[in-house]
């Protein structure tokens, strides 16, 4: 608990430092943050081996939490090395996300902990080849048709070839193998966005993008994959406003995606059953509002303090490392502590928005707002979800959630947004304009 808040209130200092309100230490500020991640992850792990009955410590989880602790120092030395110029806040976010990911998924699954240490350590080792490769492709966006097409591949290809989990078809099994075909779209979705984009949209150009995009958002419908589309149209809306200023077709889009909702509630009926549950969970507790209720009973039992780490019952919220993770840290670390993860990630998507406004590409901008705000509206669902302050589309919450396709694209879009920072401050400094 008081690791978080001081990491928070660090943050958040260094945050308005970079906004010209306060005025301290950056080199300061950086190594507080990444210190109390270490000392977060050390103690957590401490208590994760810890046996009672024995007073021993097990030795394989000792190890488990060296080598994350190894991997995360080492990545963050290499991360700013290679990343020259990058938001140090952002690496620090998003390392803190992760320790309490890794940490949360060691004291449900250790397997899965250790997985979930193996696709971050992949998708940390792809990252770190983003600005090497964009020095030899500076024009991203001549292969506008390149991501579209490659868009409809992918989610034509779970239509075909997917299996069907928790109501939505939206995976891809190969043998042991298994990856979600959205998560790797997210990607390409917003590059294609901002290189439609990039010009000054007339109107034979905001037909073929909107016919497009609704394509993509027409078949993860029909996957039943309704968070995703969710996400994709909330984006795509996003960076149109932003590229045309026009209220009238934000607000003409924010009515079309009203009347699909109400045509996805009569079509689907596990849309049906979440609405139920979100109005209502008691009305069905053994089938359609059992999870929300179990969150509930997770996070109310946890407290502002929570339970205390290996103290509560998280395995008893189902699909808890995916879905309902959210609700398994609140309960053993307290609301409070829920409360700053949002905060944390608030840190993260302002710094992303910095990010987009400084650029002088007009491409480069819609990059990271595209970026940015997808990733925000999916956290913002899945807790919304979690804490039944909106019905359940069931996304991962970026970072923390067990999931290799999620994790690994959470990483390579935090790595673009970190190469367009040090494109632009090297470009200030080539200016004499820079301020951080």
């Amino acid at each position: 608990m008081v690791y978080i808040v001081l990491f928070l209130y660090n943050g958040v200092a260094l945050a308005l430092d970079y906004a010209g309100l306060t005025k301290q230490s950056h080199t300061h500020a950086v190594f507080t943050g990444r210190t109390l991640i270490v000392l977060m992850h050390i103690t957590a792990f401490l208590i994760l081996s810890y046996n009672r009955e024995t007073l021993s410590y097990n030795i394989q989880i000792l190890i488990i939490g060296a080598l994350a602790l190894g991997f995360i120092m080492v990545v963050n030395f290499l991360a700013n090395l290679i990343y020259k110029d990058s938001c140090p806040l952002i690496w620090n976010c998003v390392f803190f996300l992760l320790d309490v990911g890794i940490i949360m998924l060691q004291r449900l699954n250790s397997a899965l902990a250790y997985k979930q240490l193996v696709w971050i350590m992949l998708g940390f080792f792809i990252a770190m080849w983003i600005p090497i490769i964009l020095k030899y492709i500076p024009r991203l966006e001549a292969f506008e048709i390149v991501y579209i097409i490659l868009s409809f591949g992918l989610i034509l290809s779970t239509l075909v070839l997917g299996k069907k989990e928790y109501g939505s078809t939206n995976w891809i099994y190969i043998g042991s193998f298994s990856f979600q075909p959205s998560e790797i779209v997210k990607f390409l979705f917003v590059f294609y966005l901002a290189s439609s984009f990039r010009k000054k949209v007339d109107l034979k150009e905001l037909a073929v993008t909107s016919g497009l995009s609704a394509g993509i958002v027409v078949l993860l419908v029909l996957q039943k994959d309704l968070g995703s589309a969710l996400i994709f149209f909330l984006t795509y809306m996003t960076m149109l406003y932003i590229a045309t200023s026009n209220e009238i077709l934000f607000m003409g889009g924010i009515g079309i995606a009203s009347v699909a909702s109400v045509v996805a509630y009569k079509l689907f009926n596990h849309v049906r059953v979440r609405v139920s549950a979100w109005k209502n969970p008691w009305a069905d507790v053994d089938s359609g509002g059992y999870q929300i209720i179990q969150s509930l009973f997770a996070i109310g039992t946890g407290g502002l303090l929570g339970s205390g780490l290996t103290k509560g019952m998280p395995l008893s919220i189902p699909v808890v490392s995916k879905d309902f993770i959210f609700a398994a840290v609140c309960e053993e670390f307290g609301t409070v502590f829920g409360i700053c993860i949002v905060g944390i990630f608030i840190l993260l998507f302002s710094r992303g928005f910095a990010i987009a406004f400084s650029s002088k590409r007009r491409y480069y901008s819609l990059i990271a707002a595209g970026f940015t705000a997808m990733m925000a509206f999916q956290t913002f669902l899945i807790i919304g979800g979690v804490i039944k302050l909106i019905p359940l589309t069931g996304v991962t919450l970026p970072f923390i959630s067990y999931g290799g396709s999620s994790v690994i694209v959470s990483i390579l879009t935090i790595g673009i947004l970190q190469w367009l920072c040090g494109w632009q401050r090297a470009l200030d400094k080539e200016e004499g304009t820079d301020d951080e």
